[in-house]
């Protein structure tokens, strides 16, 4: 277990072994809010954790409520199960644009990224669970949860979600352009910059088993040609 070095404050995590910067500190940060603005932007992310001396990354959806991320168990949770008091890592990126300098030494990428590392737990409560469902939910499609059937007992019985809290994370990011604009380089005379990386939603596609004139609900249709990271 990670000793902490730095006491949680209204809006900075506490900085452990694992979340220490070391390598482009001026990219880093241990403010809450980074931290709930990368997670809120986002839906999918990647869960590491070893199991009998193999490491797994498992990519699945996750929702955040209040201190703790929801994971939908899956895989996980069964590798989790055999192995109790795992620490994981859990990653969320975003990636923003591609930085094109003069020089292929100063490319690179504009992203934010927040891990998340600490010891899961399975949640058995029925009202958590219930909870943690409707986070991971709400979180990649607003207004869905209370939109459809929720869950009957038997489905919320087979399912299976992870909690992890917060409280030991850190973020990076990169925005802006190339590093090389005031460098030798510069009197080269080729085109840098970046090229941006937008992900929208696309129009909705009905399930061909509906009937022709039912049409998507305002919280899905409203979502079409935006950014998949608004909200």
């Amino acid at each position: 277990m990670s000793t902490t070095t730095t006491a949680t404050s209204d809006d900075q995590l506490a900085v452990t072994e694992r979340t220490r910067l070391r390598r482009m500190r001026e990219k880093g940060s241990h403010r809450r809010a980074d931290l709930d603005a990368v997670l809120a932007a986002g839906f999918l992310c990647h869960l590491g954790v070893t199991v009998d001396g193999t490491t797994m990354v498992v990519p699945t959806a996750y929702g955040v409520d209040g201190d703790r991320l929801y994971l939908h168990g899956s895989v996980a949770s069964r590798s989790l199960v055999q192995a109790p008091d795992t620490t994981v890592c859990v990653t969320v990126t975003h990636v923003d644009g591609l930085v094109l300098a003069r020089s292929v030494f100063e490319h690179g990428v504009n992203y934010r990224c927040a891990m998340v590392y600490g010891v899961p737990r399975i949640v058995t409560d029925p009202d958590e669970k219930l909870r943690g469902l409707r986070a991971l939910t709400e979180q990649s499609s607003p207004g869905q949860w209370e939109y459809v059937r929720q869950p009957s007992r038997k489905e919320l019985a087979a399912t299976s979600v992870l909690a992890l809290d917060l409280a030991e994370a850190s973020v990076k990011t990169r925005s802006g352009p190339p590093d090389d604009g005031d460098s030798e380089d510069a009197a080269l005379g080729l085109w840098a910059g970046v090229l941006p990386v937008v992900t929208t939603f696309g129009d909705p596609v009905t399930d061909p088993a509906l009937p022709a004139d039912l049409a998507p609900p305002a919280h899905v249709s409203s979502r079409a040609g935006r950014p998949t990271d608004a909200r």
